[in-house]
């Protein structure tokens, strides 16, 4: 297949190569490229594939750290038409043979962090493998003599480069869910898809060609994914360390000026943390756009960002895999305004009143090119969000492409979430649909009681989950991490020191009333959690593990009351 008018993510290259030509493109540790220099190695190593037999639509899968050498075979398979399957690097043994037998790679592309994987990759435990790829120097991790390095592969380019090749359907990425429930699935996402997703980014963030980008998240999630795309179409400088660590982050910030970076509030929180510990640093002042995914930032890391990054405007996304990513972007801080401690959107008084009535949590706008539907039973403005268009997947990748499923572009792909859509546009999030606890024969959503108990003074963070009830069903719990200095007692209520700053249930019981939460929605117990909440890789929560062990603890079910 040679040149389509379809849209191929390596478009970009040939710009990069022009308009960044004796600019720095990649930066990792002391290996740094220009633009020329980066897109030499790009199509140095997809001519080394097509020479090496990767034919269209063949499957790489890669498992590495972040790095330029990572971007440059995502770039190079889908150069020669192959398709990158990018794996979690802290997946067991186990995760790893599941997902590879899933996709069936002919290659699979390692380094150091992923060297347990080898004994049984080389014990021909996947069929389907050919070539085996090590990241680095020539290592014995998988045995003698069949293992390839990038430089072995590589073949110089001294002509015109060869004509860009599309996998069947436009693939280009097998991109693996976090997996907040179950196991992982492969979401197959095309081309078009990232462009389209890049171009949002481009227009709602205002990415540029002077950003110097820093990859906090990994490459083998879709939120670093399709930010990389975004500042590869722009021309931007890419900053890469090889996971995220709150100390090497800063120090690439201060050393390299990064103007931009993503985060979930994990990241931001480790960064924050480091920050207050060591002092005095003041390298955040060329930081101007932050991008929050995985996850709502609380007030407080808002504000604390703010201060730290003075000049950044901080936005946040909500979206999923099978999005490519983003789906509705808001603005959280803008540093040409003040901060007064309120919420950046300004409601008139119908939509408070709505969000009083209805609950939820503001997740913005959708970005120019997302259809948004809420389907509900009529009943109520809350129902199931739904979406459509380009960004949609292709479905999920069960090693058959004739079954990968009809195109999400020719319907609506059910996001799995529930919410509502106000006056303005804007998307209020109420909960996922399959985390809806029923109690009593009423539906009970978690996200919107931990809104209410997150608000209390003593609250740091709240997991809700429903515990089963022979009664009810199931009956409503509460996991409370409490903020320093507070207290829990749940016996002695009488006798408390007045000085001192107390919690227990019948009090965030009061408190949850006073929020005029619906009664059977206030939980009945209330479990102090004095550690961190169980989540995924993305930052995002994962409510069964917190419900399995609230149940393992026997004298915290609800027979017991």
């Amino acid at each position: 297949m040679g040149y389509s008018s379809e849209g191929h993510i390596c478009q970009c290259l040939s710009r990069i190569s022009i308009l960044r030509r004796n600019s720095l493109v990649t930066i990792f540790r002391n290996r740094r490229k220009t633009g020329e220099e980066f897109v030499q190695s790009v199509l140095s190593l997809a001519s080394g594939l097509r020479e090496l037999g990767l034919k269209r639509g063949d499957v790489v899968a890669i498992a590495a750290l972040n790095s330029d050498w990572y971007l440059e075979w995502l770039l190079a398979v889908a150069y020669v038409g192959g398709v990158s399957a990018p794996l979690n690097f802290r997946w067991s043994s186990k995760d790893a043979r599941w997902a590879m037998q899933v996709v069936s790679p002919v290659m699979v592309v390692l380094d150091e962090s992923c060297s347990i994987w080898c004994s049984w990759l080389h014990n021909n435990n996947v069929p389907s493998l050919r070539w085996r790829i090590f990241l680095g120097e020539p290592s014995t991790l998988f045995g003698s003599g069949d293992v390839l390095t990038m430089e072995m592969l590589s073949i110089p380019q001294r002509s015109n480069p060869f004509d860009l090749q599309w996998a069947p359907e436009g693939i280009a990425l097998i991109c693996f869910t976090s997996g907040t429930t179950g196991k992982p699935k492969g979401v197959v996402i095309n081309h078009r898809a990232l462009i389209v997703q890049s171009l949002a980014k481009i227009a709602v963030v205002g990415y540029g060609e002077d950003d110097v980008y820093l990859h906090t998240a990994p490459l083998c999630h879709i939120g670093g994914i399709s930010s990389c795309m975004a500042m590869l179409m722009v021309g931007a400088c890419h900053v890469f360390i090889p996971k995220f660590e709150a100390g090497s982050a800063l120090e690439a910030i201060e050393q390299h000026h990064v103007s931009s970076l993503i985060s979930v509030p994990a990241i931001m929180a480790d960064l924050i943390s480091m920050i207050r510990r060591n002092g005095g640093w003041k390298g955040g002042e060329h930081v101007k756009k932050i991008l929050n995914g995985g996850g709502g930032l609380s007030f407080e890391l808002v504000r604390d960002a703010a201060k730290i990054f003075p000049s950044a405007k901080i936005l946040s996304a909500y979206g999923m895999t099978e999005a490519c990513s983003s789906l509705t972007f808001m603005t959280l801080h803008d540093p040409k305004e003040e901060f007064s401690g309120e919420p950046i959107q300004k409601e008139p008084e119908m939509t408070r009143s709505m969000v009083h009535r209805l609950g939820g949590v503001c997740v913005g706008k959708p970005a120019p090119h997302v259809e948004l539907q809420v389907q509900g039973d009529g009943s109520s403005p809350i129902g199931r969000i739904f979406t459509r268009g380009p960004h949609v997947m292709l479905g999920y990748w069960d090693q058959n492409l004739a079954t990968v499923s009809d195109s999400g572009e020719r319907g609506w792909l059910d996001t799995g979430d529930i919410g509502w859509v106000d006056g303005h546009g804007h998307l209020w999030l109420v909960g996922r649909a399959n985390g809806r606890i029923k109690s009593g024969g009423e539906n009970v959503c978690p996200e919107e009681v931990e809104v209410i108990l997150n608000q209390h003074p003593g609250v740091s963070s709240a997991v809700v989950v429903g515990l089963p009830d022979s009664r009810l069903t199931e009956v409503v719990a509460a996991c409370i991490q409490m903020k320093e200095n507070w207290q829990w007692d749940d016996f002695n209520l009488k006798h408390r020191p007045e000085s001192k700053l107390w919690l227990s249930s019948k009090i965030l019981q009061m408190y949850c009333k006073q929020k005029n939460l619906t009664g059977f929605k206030i939980p009945k117990i209330f479990m102090l959690w004095r550690k961190p909440f169980p989540l995924t890789t993305t930052g995002k929560l994962r409510r069964d593990e917190v419900r399995r062990e609230v149940m393992s603890n026997s004298k915290f079910l609800p027979s017991s009351l």
